[in-house]
């Protein structure tokens, strides 16, 4: 394999090597509700498929779980402090659906939605753009009781639950995102069973693929009705790499390229299943995708979300496996404390390879989540990764790209899922002890890149326009 992909070092970092963005131009950083909110029985939240899996003896590192996190719940006001002390324009965070839904459907619950609210313009009062994400897959238990994605009935609810934070927040949020990286909740949760809800369908993937995709069309509709705001998801992309020039890994690379890059994108954008789909049911396809269900799902959205970390090399499997394809080790690159290669002209690749399959067709693009996890305070390592996403977004721009914005993953250390608290994401470090918030040296790197870099953007700006 040749190696491919931009210089790794700390040269690269100086501020006066960082390219500069179009006016307008957002920095901003991620979250997501069940890593940082904790309060899980607090405010009349009801549980999530995350709380039954993380309290599900073997299933996270070392047993943690999310009870607690980082207690944003009760220190929200600080954050938002830390997240206006970069010089952020944009803050991407999610709703736990089941604090504004405990059961995931019916009347809302008012303290979950006051709670949002007050997140909200608490981040206007500080002219900081709100990024609302509906769902970062901590879906209500009570759903998954009856089948979760698996039944066509959660998109509905999606859809119920969208339009609930539509008519309440849709004049103050700036960018809506649907589904965080749905490819994502269905390989983990659904078929490795490393994530919740827990689950290995080998022979029926195709309802929970569709379903999300069906729920993300309906929030789209309820959100165009209650908010004039953009909407859009965040899809993790990852560029794919076959081992070698064989017939064999060629093919395999070719469909995980669909499975992950183009499952979650095609249907959106072109209103239909990329080619060699079906093989994720046994069942007979129609009767799962009924007749104008990808009518709803490719209702025009007016950005696309990207989630970056690293590029996949693939082989074919071996034999008697049941997945088409095998990822393999990616070596040759420096590797973050994940063991995660750090390959950041993977991005411009990424974002140029999007462009070249749909054209006119992909809308403005938000970078709406890519870091590392990196543990030191003194953390160099983690500067170069960013500054290396950076380049690598220049770069696509000046392919003809059109990026809009970058959220860093992550405003400070929080439960890192399956692995709990081991992996070390934030530009702030937590003590999860003390819940002590110690801004990291990349924090300060960071906040001179957010308020030197480029302009602080309007905010009655569309994020897309």
């Amino acid at each position: 394999m040749v190696c491919r992909g931009l210089g790794f070092g700390g040269s690269v970092a100086a501020m006066s090597d960082l390219p500069q963005f179009p006016p307008g131009f957002r920095f901003g950083v991620s979250t997501a509700s069940y890593q940082i909110e904790g309060a899980v029985g607090e405010g009349g939240r009801g549980a999530s498929i995350w709380d039954t899996f993380a309290h599900t003896a073997g299933k996270v590192r070392d047993g943690q779980n999310g009870d607690v996190a980082c207690d944003h719940y009760h220190r929200w006001e600080g954050d938002l402090d830390l997240i206006a002390g970069l010089g952020a324009g944009a803050y991407r965070f999610s709703v736990a659906w089941s604090r504004v839904q405990p059961t995931g459907s019916g009347p809302a619950n008012p303290e979950g939605l006051d709670f949002y609210e007050r997140l909200v313009d608490g981040l206007l009062a500080r002219n900081i753009d709100p990024l609302l994400t509906l769902f970062h897959w901590d879906l209500p238990q009570a759903l998954q009781d009856l089948g979760g994605w698996a039944n066509r009935d959660t998109a509905m609810r999606f859809g119920e639950y969208a339009e609930l934070l539509g008519e309440r927040l849709g004049d103050r949020v700036k960018l809506w995102i649907t589904l965080n990286e749905p490819y994502i909740h269905f390989a983990l949760g659904h078929v490795q069973g490393i994530h919740a809800p827990g689950l290995q369908m080998l022979s029926d993937q195709l309802s929970v693929v569709h379903h999300l995709l069906l729920g993300h069309g309906l929030a789209v509709s309820a959100l165009h009705r209650t908010s004039s705001s953009p909407v859009t998801l965040a899809n993790n992309y990852s560029p794919v790499w076959p081992k070698s020039d064989s017939e064999a890994d060629q093919m395999a690379a070719a469909v995980y390229d669909m499975v992950q890059n183009h499952l979650f994108t095609a249907p959106i954008l072109l209103g239909e299943y990329p080619p060699g789909y079906e093989f994720l049911t046994t069942a007979d396809v129609d009767s799962i995708v009924l007749e104008g269900d990808l009518e709803v799902i490719s209702q025009p959205i007016q950005a696309m979300g990207v989630n970056y970390y690293n590029p996949s090399l693939i082989a074919a499997p071996p034999e008697g496996d049941p997945l088409p394809f095998a990822r393999l080790e990616l070596e040759g690159y420096p590797k973050t404390a994940f063991d995660w290669p750090v390959v950041p002209d993977g991005l411009r690749e990424l974002l140029v390879s999007l462009k070249e399959r749909y054209g006119d067709r992909l809308p403005p693009v938000w970078i709406t989540e890519s870091g590392c996890s990196w543990p030191d305070l003194d953390d160099q390592f983690r500067i170069d990764y960013i500054a290396g996403d950076l380049a690598a977004v220049r770069a696509a721009i000046d392919a003809g790209v059109d990026v809009r914005g970058y959220c860093t993953w992550s405003l400070m250390d929080n439960f890192e899922w399956a692995e709990g608290y081991h992996q070390r994401f934030g530009l702030v470090h937590v003590d999860f002890d003390t819940q002590v918030r110690t801004p990291r040296r990349s924090y300060e790197w960071y906040r001179q890149v957010c308020t030197a870099a480029a302009p602080r953007p309007d905010l009655q700006q569309d994020p897309t326009g």
